[in-house]
């Protein structure tokens, strides 16, 4: 890929990894208010979330620094979004 296409292609990885992170978070937490082992959850979910972000950044990384930023700003839209949607949520 040429061009604009690889940060355009970063950057909407960024927006899923982003909510694949912040909407796991968002989850988790919601599903723990009722857990009989809250820190079992919050445990294993953060370390799930942090294994396919760190992965897919280092996917973006090896391909450039333009891509990385890309994804960088994509996780961060995304975080927005997640916050911004699960405001008045359950």
């Amino acid at each position: 890929m040429t061009g604009i296409a690889p940060i355009v292609v970063a950057l909407l990885a960024g927006l899923i990894l982003g909510a694949i992170f912040f909407g796991g978070l968002w989850w988790t937490v919601t599903r723990t208010l009722t857990a009989t082992a809250p820190a079992m959850w919050f445990a294993l979910s953060a370390l799930m979330r942090m294994a396919v972000v760190v992965a897919g950044l280092y996917g973006f990384a090896r391909v450039g620094l333009p891509s990385l930023i890309a994804c960088l700003c994509g996780l961060l839209l995304a975080r927005s979004a997640v916050k911004h949607l699960t405001r008045f949520a359950d």
